[in-house]
């Protein structure tokens, strides 16, 4: 979800004003996007970024922004082309999402499927394109959120059109989650918002007609549930290794239920886990108010509880985050779960294991009572290094948490650990504690 609801009105009132440019240049579908893409983008893609949802106009004053860059908040989504609060995103060194600037689109309930060139002909953005004043801060510019796999060939038009006319900005484009509909729904819910009759289709066709070198997509887990977070990670992770692209996610921190508040161990789990599958770029929905409960601030621009609990889950992703994006995910893989695992059943094609091993680990293993995601990752520079992120799901809903150990062996090689406490024992092999939710990169060098 985007800028749903509320914010549409801000979307509508801003929109035909200036547009904001594109941040990877010459995007091109290319094996490694960060590699390719990077050299020309204000977004620093060699980096794992952290972005958020939204931020009213009761709360962009300096203190504001000195607030969204000292909870580890690197750019904003879903905000308009205000100068005022974009000198101060510059000066703290926050990128900015636009939206308003291009015509702008939500798939909704799926109604207006297939309608798009008809609703926003090509005429509508090349007269933004001249009317656009750029700006250090514009990191990108909103293309539109969740639109039906018909309107995904004149998307990959839309796409390429931006990134030549705004070279100094990327596309952005956020995709359904698969709990978005489908034609098999019953009488409650005629309407076929994804466009194809899977979810996996959905994504395929995205692949086919976006030349984005990134799959963005949001899912709130704890509203939809943890086995289609797993089933979702999986269909996107596989589409980014299959085409070379980066994987970015939207997550929660706010809520559904007015009367329940996100911990910090459920905001943990949703990084975690996507970690666990390569994800490159986290989103939080949401900062201020645009959909929902709960958010990191009040309307009147206060700070809630969640202020606190993002600022900590942020900094130990920003803690491991440069060790991480020193390799890429390759794999991911379920271990132990026995006495939870009624919630991988509706997983395809992905076994639970009891143990792993690469070339370079050797016999990875859980108490079989504690669950955990093991992410495979390959060095992006050939150095003969190997890393895995491990992420404890033994309790994504954080009604007991723990610690439990994880073992393996790495023999001739130099292995270190962020995010978790990493012993060797006596006959050379590795113990790492794990805590319920929590997320660990472990790293071997020759």
């Amino acid at each position: 979800m985007s800028c749903k609801e509320n914010s549409r009105l801000e979307w509508f009132k801003t929109i035909g004003t200036r547009l904001l440019a594109l941040l990877t240049g010459t995007v091109i579908l290319c094996a490694s996007p960060i590699a390719q893409c990077v050299e020309h983008a204000r977004m620093d893609r060699s980096r794992l970024n952290i972005g958020a949802y939204t931020l009213r106009e009761t709360s962009r004053t300096e203190q504001h922004i000195r607030d969204i860059a000292e909870c580890g908040i690197n750019f904003m989504v879903c905000v308009p082309d205000d100068r005022a609060m974009l000198d101060l995103f510059q000066k703290y060194g926050i990128g900015a999402v636009v939206t308003g600037t291009l015509p702008g689109w939500w798939g909704s309930d799926g109604r207006n499927a297939g309608k798009l060139r008809e609703i926003n002909p090509m005429e509508k953005y090349l007269a933004a394109a001249q009317e656009f004043q750029d700006h250090p801060a514009i990191w990108g510019i909103d293309i539109g959120d969740e639109p039906s796999a018909r309107d995904f060939p004149y998307y990959g038009e839309i796409f390429q059109c931006v990134q030549e006319k705004f070279p100094n900005q990327f596309p952005y484009i956020n995709l359904y989650p698969m709990y978005a509909s489908v034609s098999e729904n019953d009488a409650t819910q005629t309407v076929n918002q994804l466009g194809t009759p899977t979810y996996l289709e959905h994504i395929e066709k995205y692949c086919e007609n976006v030349p984005s070198d990134y799959i963005c997509y949001d899912y709130y887990l704890y509203h939809a549930g943890v086995e289609r977070h797993y089933e979702n990670l999986r269909i996107v992770s596989n589409a980014c290794r299959r085409t070379g692209r980066s994987l970015w996610i939207v997550l929660q921190v706010n809520s559904w239920d007015k009367d329940k508040w996100i911990s910090l161990n459920q905001l943990r789990f949703q990084a975690n886990s996507s970690l666990a599958f390569g994800a490159e770029n986290i989103i939080w929905a949401c900062y201020s108010r645009a959909w929902w409960h709960n958010q990191v601030l009040t309307d009147e621009g206060e700070k809630t509880q969640q202020y606190d609990k993002l600022k900590q889950v942020n900094a130990e992703i920003h803690a491991l985050g440069d060790e991480y994006m020193r390799y890429r995910n390759v794999s991911t893989h379920f271990l132990g779960f026995l006495q939870n695992s009624e919630t991988l059943v509706k997983l395809q094609d992905t076994p639970i294991m009891e143990n792993f091993s690469t070339d370079v680990f050797a016999d990875l293993k859980s108490d079989q009572a504690y669950g955990i995601i093991v992410g495979q990752m390959e060095s992006r520079t050939d150095d003969g290094s190997s890393a895995l992120f491990i992420c404890a799901a033994d309790d994504p809903m954080d009604e007991h948490p723990t610690q439990f150990p994880v073992t393996f062996r790495c023999d001739g090689f130099h292995v270190t650990a962020i995010g978790a406490p990493l012993e060797q024992n006596p006959d050379g092999s590795y113990t790492l504690t794990m805590t319920s939710c929590g997320g660990a990169l472990v790293v071997a060098k020759p």
